[in-house]
């Protein structure tokens, strides 16, 4: 479970030693001295959210009472590289497909996503380092043990990920109100990416530039978009059976990054 590191030293040696973090929170206004200044160096190299907040936030969050102006929040589970979704796919010889979250900060969705991810058969899911929730112990707790089992990229840039997939013959689908295409009507079998947006802000209009096409959901009732994590599981699952074969297997590899 991810749990609160508190201090100074004790948070540079957790990112010396590597150990997945979500995000750092500091003092506002600190007097920056060499343990401050060598946080925040790690923190930059290893591109982990740095928070600043009043002194009664860490007060009120800390367990030790010794907290120096600084606590690291630790990852439930430790994160994979864009590389590591790409090799995934190749070990398991099928096609790419992985889930793109722009944005989603609510740990029940993040966790139903994973959960839902893992039963259809995606290979990584990618999420951003800043205003999206990361690896918590609330996530892990949604996610029924699916974050076991699914990889999780989380990287500084949606669009930059998006041009990296591209790059490596992964055709990127946004999933938009705006899309001309019903997402019933796309073919999921070649490498894919899909993207979801985040919680009432849908998928940004940077991010919707950079998508090879979008795909709508089509909607009958009166409320305009459905909740994120039932919007991903919608197109996942039809990804799941677009890739089935009469036999039930999945479809097998195609456009394989190299």
């Amino acid at each position: 479970m991810a749990d609160i590191i508190e201090g100074r030293n004790p948070v540079i040696e957790a990112l010396k030693a590597g150990r997945p973090i979500n995000k750092i929170t500091l003092v506002s206004n600190f007097e920056r001295g060499a343990a401050i200044s060598e946080i925040l160096r790690l923190a930059w190299e290893k591109g982990i959210p740095v928070e600043y907040v009043p002194r009664y936030v860490l007060d009120k969050q800390s367990t030790t009472r010794a907290h120096q102006g600084v606590m690291a929040f630790a990852a439930a589970k430790g994160y994979v590289t864009l590389d590591d979704l790409f090799s995934i796919s190749r070990e398991k010889n099928e096609s790419p497909f992985y889930v793109v979250l722009d944005g989603i900060e609510d740990p029940q969705n993040l966790g139903s996503v994973l959960r839902t991810a893992e039963a259809s058969g995606v290979h990584g899911v990618i999420i951003r380092s800043r205003r999206a929730v990361g690896l918590t112990a609330a996530v892990v707790k949604a996610s029924a043990g699916a974050v076991e089992y699914v990889p999780v990229a989380r990287v500084p840039n949606i669009p930059a990920v998006i041009t990296a997939l591209k790059n490596n013959n992964v055709w990127v689908i946004g999933v938009d109100s705006a899309g001309a295409v019903e997402y019933t009507g796309a073919d999921f079998k070649p490498a894919t990416a899909i993207v979801i947006g985040g919680e009432g802000k849908g998928v940004s209009s940077l991010v919707k530039k950079r998508c090879d096409s979008l795909v709508s959901i089509p909607m009958r009732g009166q409320i305009t978009s459905l909740n994120a994590s039932v919007a991903a599981a919608l197109v996942m699952y039809e990804v799941f059976r677009q890739r089935r074969s009469d036999d039930g297997s999945e479809t097998l590899a195609r456009d394989v990054p190299d």
